[in-house]
């Protein structure tokens, strides 16, 4: 008897990004080409990402970004996501495109392109005698960066320099380092890109696409169309051009998926015994698709955890996630307080679960020290999430 499509769907995800534990002891690097690129957003995504499907210390997590074989880069849908050593030219130009989205505004401001371009000229200079931070870059380029008042103020720009260096980012000849090696706190230095890594780089903005549509579908396929167009930003027209040569399989529901991989998802058998693991709130697993629908059981989505958006469906998880075989079974948060995890489950508890939730427990603890979200997360902004958990957990 056949297992329901939902369930194997969930089993081949699962696979497919590596939290079976096939890449257990894998480089950072290989984890990130084999599963996708790993969202930044200041917090502790990518680390998680790491730990959930090679158990990587932040130490190696670190190491690989310390010697590039790993880089936080501005991306698909102008996004910046930590992307491995081989795809980086690839990554910079799927985010070619969006990198002038900002110009837009600077242009009501008063600012010009050749302003920028000075400027631009100006940090390249400072920035050949040595990594700078923005207040040190600032001061070195004088007069080339300037203030945009009031005005600017309002429209979250207060001066010209993020439009230089977010230029020179974009064509990949500077980079930003964390100031102390991590991933999960925005504190940057800038340095020169050599050699950059578009310099060798032939493939066309179509081809480009493509590729993006390629690696998409392998991480995380069978897709929809909509949910790659979310991922890429692109139009239908030009979402159903990239795919095009890819001659992609039609999977029930109207997903699609590499016809490379068709033989390998009919074989799939889903595990008897349940494989726990706790993923950060933007894993790539329910991240790359933003469909909670089809890694949850309905019930559980009924929960007050969860709230649909705009008339549509649930999209993201609401906090981080505990996965089972593909299927969303808790959700939890770090509580730096106590130094523990606050958790609840939708199935009941286990003593395997319990040592999987124990098992990041000490990772957050002993080596990250928090779990932040995003950025702007905090242990007190967290704190009705904590509460809320707990309580469910009774």
């Amino acid at each position: 008897m056949k297992p329901p499509l939902s369930e194997k769907l969930r089993a081949w995800w699962w696979h497919r990004q590596a939290l079976d534990g096939r890449l257990a002891g894998a480089a950072p690097s290989a984890v990130l080409e084999q599963t996708g690129w790993a969202r930044s957003v200041g917090g502790v995504g990518p680390y998680l990402t790491l730990f959930a499907r090679a158990g990587t210390s932040r130490e190696a997590a670190d190491r690989a970004v310390a010697s590039l074989q790993i880089h936080e880069l501005p991306s698909a849908r102008g996004c910046t996501y930590v992307v491995p050593g081989s795809e980086f030219a690839l990554a910079l130009k799927a985010g070619e495109s969006f990198s002038s989205a900002d110009m837009k505004t600077a242009y009501k401001l008063g600012v010009t392109d050749q302003e920028v371009a000075k400027l631009s000229d100006a940090v390249l200079k400072a920035l050949g005698k040595g990594p700078l931070d923005p207040e040190e870059i600032r001061a070195a380029t004088g007069d080339a960066a300037r203030h945009l008042g009031d005005e600017g103020k309002k429209k979250g720009m207060i001066t010209t320099l993020p439009l230089a260096l977010g230029r020179l980012q974009a064509t990949g000849d500077i980079r930003r380092v964390p100031v102390n090696g991590r991933l999960d706190q925005q504190r940057y230095r800038y340095t020169l890109w050599q050699p950059n890594p578009l310099a060798k780089f032939k493939l066309s903005a179509d081809e480009v696409e493509t590729e993006l549509a390629r690696r998409y579908f392998a991480w995380t396929g069978p897709a929809t169309l909509p949910e790659y167009q979310w991922f890429s930003a692109l139009s239908a027209k030009a979402a159903k051009a990239a795919i095009e040569p890819l001659k992609l399989a039609p999977i029930e529901g109207g997903r699609l998926m590499l016809p490379e991989d068709r033989e390998k998802f009919e074989a799939v058998q889903i595990p008897k015994q349940p494989q726990y693991a706790l993923v950060s709130s933007i894993d790539g697993i329910s991240l790359l698709r933003r469909d909670l629908a089809s890694l949850a059981e309905a019930a559980d989505l009924k929960r007050k955890f969860f709230a649909k958006v705009g008339g549509g469906g649930l999209l993201d998880l609401p906090s981080h996630g505990i996965f089972d075989r593909g299927r969303l079974v808790g959700l939890w948060e770090f509580d730096p307080e106590s130094g523990s995890i606050a958790w609840t489950a939708f199935i009941a508890r286990n003593k395997d679960l319990e040592k999987a939730v124990e098992r990041t427990e000490q990772y957050v603890r002993a080596e990250l020290g928090d779990a932040r979200s995003f950025s702007l997360d905090s242990p007190k902004s967290r704190a009705p999430r904590i509460a809320a958990l707990r309580q469910a957990a009774g």
